[in-house]
């Protein structure tokens, strides 16, 4: 069992071809109270997986251990490729982000962290495919606000590390995103309320810094 990853919250094993995600303890956090919120979140993010089609798929989920057994998914990261790519291959990348995110949102699930580094661009005989990783802070919800916040943190993610070509491949992931259900209300609301809360955010900021 080789040990690939170590997060806050968690550490990542992989045996063969599986992947254990293991919640670890933490020290600061009275033991029982620890213990309810590890065995919580470890629940619900095997739920979340299990609803998805572009998610690992989960082999087992035990909450004494508090770890969740999936299959481990070859591929590289969006972070690493998507950059490298010629403006073909990034549209066709960003479109079926976007979708998949809409898909995703349709389902009511919150992903809550996502990133370039929460996807990875997995090889398959016929084509290649994007799965969505690590929903450790994903959480249900109906709210428009909640699905639109989601976008605005992938739109700070790409102009902070992918920011020469942040713009065209944000507008390719919202092109995408209009096959959700709710594109409309979720697009509406990021336009006018998520959007000019950063925009507002960001005013003051400069304002203090002067």
């Amino acid at each position: 069992m080789e040990k690939i990853a170590i997060g806050a919250e968690s550490v990542i094993l992989r045996d063969n071809d599986k992947l254990i995600k293991r919640r670890i303890e933490k020290g600061y956090r009275i033991k029982e109270i620890d213990e309810k919120i590890r065995k919580f979140r470890t629940r619900r993010e095997a739920k979340l997986l299990a609803q998805l089609d572009f998610a690992p798929k989960v082999i087992s989920s035990d909450d004494k251990k508090m770890e969740i057994v999936m299959d481990f998914v070859k591929g590289k990261l969006v972070r690493d490729v998507l950059d490298d790519l010629n403006d073909k291959e990034r549209k066709r990348l960003c479109l079926e982000i976007g979708e998949k995110i809409g898909k995703m949102h349709d389902l009511n699930v919150i992903h809550g962290d996502l990133t370039t580094s929460n996807m990875i661009v997995r090889a398959n005989p016929h084509n290649e495919e994007i799965v969505f990783i690590d929903f450790g802070l994903g959480f249900i919800s109906q709210r428009i606000e909640d699905k639109a916040t989601d976008l605005r943190l992938l739109r700070q993610v790409l102009e902070s590390k992918h920011f020469r070509t942040f713009e065209k491949d944000y507008e390719f992931i919202l092109e995408g995103y209009k096959k959700s259900d709710n594109a409309i209300e979720v697009l509406d609301w990021l336009k006018n309320k998520v959007e000019k809360r950063g925009r507002y955010k960001r005013k003051v900021k400069w304002v203090f810094i002067e």
